[in-house]
Order: structure tokens, then C-alpha cells, then sequence
């Protein structure tokens, strides 16, 4: 999960949020490791989430859930909010 983490720190340094979602690759490839790390994180065992309480963990998992029904789409968010 760190290493999906850094990689979209890294695609995404150096964009605003317009620029972000009209980027293309870099859009998609953001978005393929958001959905890496949802999928991670639903293998995390129960005794380590609980030992973590501050990570989002429902919200790690809903990313992977969000970004599978989108998965195919032509579409770009109407708005980036900065919420994933």
C-alpha cells in the first residue's frame, strides 16, 4: 500500500485539479493505484485495523469499490474536490 501511496504522490505532484482530471495517463494511472490500495486494504487483517484506528480504513475500501464501478468509463469527475 505505501508503495501505491507514493505513486500517486508522485503522478501527482506539480497539478492543480483541473489539470489533474483533464491529464489523461496521469489521471488513469492515479486513479489504477487508488484502486490497488482499496483492494489492499480489504486484505488488511481485522487485528491490524484495529491496532491503526486513525487510517480511514472503510474509506481505503470504498475507494476500491467507486473505482471499479467507474472502471471503463469514459468520464472524468464534474468537480474534483480533493476527496477521494
Amino acid at each position: 500500500m505505501i508503495g501505491f501511496t507514493e505513486r500517486v504522490l508522485t503522478y501527482t505532484e506539480g497539478y492543480d485539479k483541473t489539470g489533474f482530471v483533464s491529464s489523461g495517463i496521469t489521471y488513469d494511472a492515479t486513479l489504477r493505484n487508488l484502486e490497488l490500495i482499496g483492494e489492499a486494504a480489504t486484505h488488511v487483517p481485522t487485528e491490524v485495523r484495529e491496532r491503526y484506528p486513525r487510517v480511514p480504513w472503510r474509506l481505503l475500501v470504498s475507494v476500491c469499490g467507486r473505482s471499479e464501478s467507474e472502471y471503463g468509463t469514459e468520464q472524468r469527475p464534474r468537480q474534483a474536490d480533493g476527496h477521494i
